[in-house]
């Protein structure tokens, strides 16, 4: 998953999410279904996107106790989805066991879905996470210590800000994923994202990907925002 752009479907119903997609008919995407979507969709808004020929990242970041979690991965598996991710903070023995449901659940023939860790969100901040967390450590010590647990639990990589990519990738090597969210142009508002970047900045970084939300989704003409992101990205000069 190397240079992926991951639009974030944070749309309250599959007809709004069907309609946006719409824009992008000749394009196959990488989407991202969240919390928001999926509670109130289902399996059924998984297939739907599926059958468009879109991969999907399947962001539900499970965080409970180890066999709850594996129960929940195998059925999740049977979705065919190509990401998935749990919290990190679970704990080794909960996310080896998401790993197994996951292997347990792939339907014989298909490749099971790719799985990361959440380490510290987007939206907290050093002193939320000391203060609220009572974790005695910087962010970024926060971040490299749940992405070592991950890689130790089997996983493919984490879900971080683009400011831990270049010291994971030093820790724990180029191979282990890094996805991005919190992605904005300069000329967007940050909203309740608090460690942001630009996608130029995020493929300076050496992120394997990126997830935009509102850029694209809030944009008057998704399409256009969506290629000017991509270009962006993936560093295409005019």
């Amino acid at each position: 998953m190397n240079k992926s752009l991951i639009i974030a479907l944070d749309f309250p119903n599959a007809d709004q999410t069907i309609s946006f997609l719409e824009c992008f008919k000749d394009e196959k995407l990488f989407v991202k279904v969240g919390m928001e979507l999926f509670y109130q969709e289902g399996p059924s808004i998984i297939r739907k996107i599926k059958a468009l020929g879109h991969s999907i990242f399947l962001d539900l970041k499970l965080h409970d106790i180890p066999n709850t979690v594996k129960q929940a991965m195998k059925g999740l598996a049977t979705l065919e989805i190509d990401l998935i991710n749990v919290h990190a903070a679970g704990g080794k023995e909960m996310m080896r066991s998401a790993l197994e449901g996951l292997i347990e659940g792939t339907p014989k023939g298909k490749s099971r879905p790719q799985l990361i860790a959440v380490t510290q969100l987007t939206s907290t901040s050093e002193e939320q996470m000391q203060i609220e967390q009572q974790i005695g450590l910087t962010l970024e010590q926060s971040v490299l210590h749940y992405a070592s647990l991950a890689k130790e639990a089997g996983l493919d990589g984490v879900v971080c800000s683009t400011h831990e990519v270049k010291s994971i990738h030093e820790l724990l090597g180029n191979d282990f994923l890094t996805v991005t969210p919190g992605i904005r142009l300069a000329s967007d508002n940050a909203n309740d994202q608090k460690r942001i970047a630009t996608p130029e900045k995020a493929r300076l970084l050496g992120t394997n990907a990126i997830v935009v939300g509102r850029s694209i989704t809030k944009s008057i003409s998704p399409s256009d925002s969506y290629q000017e992101i991509r270009k962006s990205w993936e560093g295409v000069t005019l």
